[in-house]
């Protein structure tokens, strides 16, 4: 049986963001009215924590019977899917043309179950071992209708995952450092982050009278000039809004007297607010 060319480790993009072809002897694939794309972190999750993501159309969709969809919500009805891939996004292990998965969808507001057939969908899933013409769903999110702009922020987020510059995972807050200057209101604070890989992170923020507060996150050990916050919907600003502890932890400032542990803390507070709601 032919094969899907394997495309380990993201491999291709630029092949795979050609406009994908009309599968032979089906009808055009069903594409929805224009939307933005989800939230930035929510996509975000999706990749990181899936190992196949897929790009596909739904060639058919029997339903299952209640006595057959066991763990099934109330209000739910599962489908056995057949779909044909256009595009494998991310995976280790290549696809064949032709794959199946389950998937749990709402009924609408009349209790009738939505139609999916030739529906283009975004496929979220782990690969079923020994079975590779099979998939699994990740989770209730595990299939999303196919936008452009849905489908350019995957590959976004995908390329940023594996680029040899990205960002590493952070896992909490290390040190603490606060130093008052010589004028009421003047200091800088220093926050080292702690990450998976032990790669060095820190974010500084310096307050002089009379200015705005100014904060930066470096990615060295040493915090120059050209440090910054990062760009909204990035994958360095999702690695802080989303995974940063909403307060500094009591050990890290331990070490600082009262006024300088306040200090540190109200500046941590404000690069929270800077980088803003995590949105899933």
């Amino acid at each position: 049986m032919a094969r899907v060319p394997a495309l380990a480790i993201l491999t291709a993009f630029t092949a795979l963001s050609a406009p994908a072809a009309v599968v032979f002897g089906q009808k055009p694939a069903a594409v929805p009215a224009p939307v933005p794309p989800p939230p930035y972190a929510l996509v975000a999750d999706l990749v990181r924590t899936s190992p196949s993501v897929v790009d596909a159309v739904i060639r058919s969709a029997a339903r299952l019977k209640p006595q057959e969809s066991p763990g099934l919500a109330p209000g739910f009805v599962r489908f056995d899917v057949t779909a044909d891939v256009m595009a494998q996004i991310k995976g280790r292990e290549s696809l064949p043309p032709r794959i199946n998965y389950l998937v749990d969808v709402p009924l609408d507001a009349r209790g009738r179950p939505p139609k999916l057939k030739a529906l283009r969908v975004l496929l979220f899933a782990v690969p079923v071992p020994g079975k590779p013409d099979q998939l699994q769903l990740i989770g209730k999110r595990g299939q999303q209708g196919w936008t452009p702009a849905f489908d350019a922020r995957i590959r976004e987020i995908a390329r940023a995952l594996v680029a040899a510059d990205a960002p590493p995972e952070i896992t909490g807050i290390g040190n603490v450092f606060t130093v008052p200057g010589s004028l009421p209101g003047e200091r800088e604070t220093q926050i080292f982050l702690t990450t998976k890989d032990g790669r060095p992170v820190s974010l500084s923020v310096i307050r002089r009278p009379g200015e705005a507060a100014r904060w930066a996150v470096a990615l060295s050990e040493i915090v120059d000039e050209a440090a910054a916050p990062p760009a909204r919907d990035s994958l360095l600003w999702y690695r802080l809004a989303c995974f940063l502890p909403p307060a500094l932890p009591e050990r890290s400032v331990q070490t600082l007297d009262p006024a300088n542990a306040l200090g540190a803390r109200e500046d941590y507070g404000f690069v929270l607010a800077q980088l803003g709601r995590c949105e899933r």
